[in-house]
């Protein structure tokens, strides 16, 4: 079907004015990391005397040197890595287990579930309570208390409950005319139809583990956090990275170096994934609506 351009006088100033938003978000959103990435690749001199803008001045790498020689940064980049692809499949596992279930309005009490879902989203146990549970359950200070506790988010049930919902009836009563169970359907019929929705959630899950560093914080100990705490202790100051033993101007221009080098490598690994899965999340925008 051909497109229909709108030529009227209204339709082109509301385009313009959707381009003059789409461009402004967007240089929201880039610009800051662009300075961070000049930032990190500029000069001690060069920050010094705020001749940094959106291009490096004085190009060298010594802060991403510094980093790479500081021993717990490759420790809290593979804490990173086994909490997001282990956190992100078990997530994925139970809430599949969770939403399909629940998108069957035929089986009883689903009624009551689906309300104490929303009920959960809205009225949660609060940081003590939960903290009570884990330590009670000998997870502090374990992997475990990351991976589980944070396993189903509501809102990403809620948007794979509604899709499975949208599935034609008529595809689950063909499978089981031809013999194919429950249990079979799900892996072999159902969850190939739902790439786009499994995707979205999977990139919802995956950036909720990488960018997580307070519940880190709460549950594990040093050696076990990931590199966002990393990042938030060098920011605050409560990690120094690199050469410490002089106050001098250069030592606290390379500590904005190191800073900002630090940002690039942690969200650096996310940036890159976007591209490979920007089909399926545009796609899945609108996987949990309501169709009229």
């Amino acid at each position: 079907m051909a497109r229909v351009k709108d030529t009227s006088v209204g339709g082109r100033i509301f385009n313009i004015i959707v381009w003059v938003t789409m461009i402004f978000t967007l240089l929201i959103c880039i610009v800051p990391f662009i300075y961070m990435l000049a930032l990190s690749l500029s000069s001690s001199k060069a920050i010094i005397n705020n001749k940094v803008a959106l291009w490096p001045v004085g190009l060298n790498f010594e802060a991403y040197n510094q980093i790479f020689k500081y021993p717990n940064f490759f420790r809290a980049y593979l804490n990173t890595f086994i909490y997001t692809i282990f956190g992100t499949l078990i997530a994925l596992i139970m809430t599949i287990c969770f939403a399909y279930p629940l998108s069957k309005s035929y089986l009883k009490a689903n009624g009551i579930l689906r309300k104490m879902v929303v009920f959960s989203m809205f009225f949660a146990g609060g940081m003590i309570p939960n903290y009570l549970l884990i330590s009670s359950l000998h997870l502090t200070g374990t992997r475990f208390a990351i991976l589980i506790p944070f396993a189903i988010n509501q809102f990403n049930l809620i948007i794979l409950m509604n899709f499975f919902r949208g599935l034609p009836s008529e595809i689950e009563e063909a499978a089981l005319i031809d013999g194919i169970d429950y249990f079979r359907m799900l892996p072999q019929i159902i969850l190939p139809l739902s790439t786009a929705a499994i995707a979205t959630i999977g990139l919802y899950y995956a950036v909720f583990f990488w960018n997580d560093w307070f519940n880190s914080l709460i549950y594990l100990n040093s050696k076990q956090y990931p590199v966002m705490l990393f990042l938030r202790n060098i920011v605050n100051g409560t990690m120094v990275v690199g050469d410490s033993s002089s106050a001098s101007t250069d030592t606290a221009s390379l500590s904005i170096s190191i800073k900002s080098a630090v940002i690039i490598t942690s969200t650096l690994p996310i940036i890159i994934l976007y591209p490979f899965l920007q089909k399926y999340f545009v796609k899945g925008l609108t996987v949990g609506s309501v169709k009229g």
